[in-house]
């Protein structure tokens, strides 16, 4: 549908950015590059920037990822990660059908808001249908509707200095006797501001199911899929991402992956 397809993914290529995304691919092969220290990760990283460089500066910045017609869904949609959240604080919102969910968008903000599902559903809605590339080499085509996060973020009124959009989720993906680490991820203004990057509620005319990250999860389309994340509860709008984790923007990211996952 969009000839930008073309040009934008020739361009990564031309770039040497498929080499890095390759490389970190979720294979345990590579778990060593969660060292900040280690001489590859360093190369790795030094790609990274130029692969993000290629893509911001050969593109334009609002330039959409390819969308597909109805018939191009062939399959369901493949989850990916955490398929069922057993938090306690989640359960109890599977259990009442997400009625009292409410999203919190705070930090670098004007109005910080409280929203309810219902009311994340009644502001204006964008449904695409865009294939998802997932980091391990799977692929899928599904439909998305959803809020543009730039329409959230509008409503919340940026202050001065807000440069990523935080997104802290309710699933534990990590436990430990010291707790657990729920899932969180980072994307910057660029990506947080494009016409396609939406908090998904409904896939394929229905619902967003849990396996696929009910109530509501990112859809980031120029990215890979771990940057899409799911089951969000908050999000928080910052300066830098450095005092997060381990620095480096992303659950993922923080254990050897890009933070920037463009295709």
């Amino acid at each position: 549908m969009y000839e930008r397809r073309i040009t934008r993914r020739t361009a990564l290529r031309l770039g040497g950015a498929g080499l890095a995304t390759a490389t970190l691919g979720g294979c345990k092969a590579f778990d060593q590059l969660a060292d900040p220290a280690n001489p590859l990760r360093r190369y790795m990283e030094r790609a990274n920037r130029l692969t993000m460089a290629a893509q911001r500066g050969l593109l334009d910045r609002d330039a959409l990822a390819q969308e597909f017609q109805w018939f191009d869904i062939r399959q369901p949609q493949r989850p990916n990660g955490v398929t069922n959240p057993q938090d306690a604080e989640y359960v109890t919102h599977v259990a009442s059908g997400f009625s009292d969910y409410r999203l919190s968008v705070s930090g670098l903000v004007q109005r910080p808001q409280i929203l309810s599902l219902a009311e994340l559903q009644s502001m204006p809605t964008r449904r695409q249908i865009t294939r998802h590339d997932c980091v391990e080499g799977w692929s899928c085509i599904a439909q998305w509707t959803g809020v543009p996060l730039s329409a959230v973020l509008e409503r919340a009124g940026l202050r001065p200095g807000a440069r990523f959009i935080l997104l802290r989720c309710f699933d534990t993906i990590e436990r430990s006797l010291s707790g657990g680490i729920k899932y969180y991820e980072t994307i910057d203004m660029v990506d947080a501001m494009h016409p396609q990057t939406i908090l998904a509620f409904g896939m394929n005319g229905s619902a967003l199911p849990v396996p696929n990250g009910a109530p509501l999860r990112l859809r980031v389309e120029r990215q890979l899929g771990y940057k899409m994340a799911k089951y969000i509860r908050a999000i928080e709008v910052v300066d830098s991402f450095a005092g997060i984790g381990r620095g480096r923007g992303g659950y993922w990211e923080d254990r050897g992956y890009e933070w920037y996952a463009g295709i």
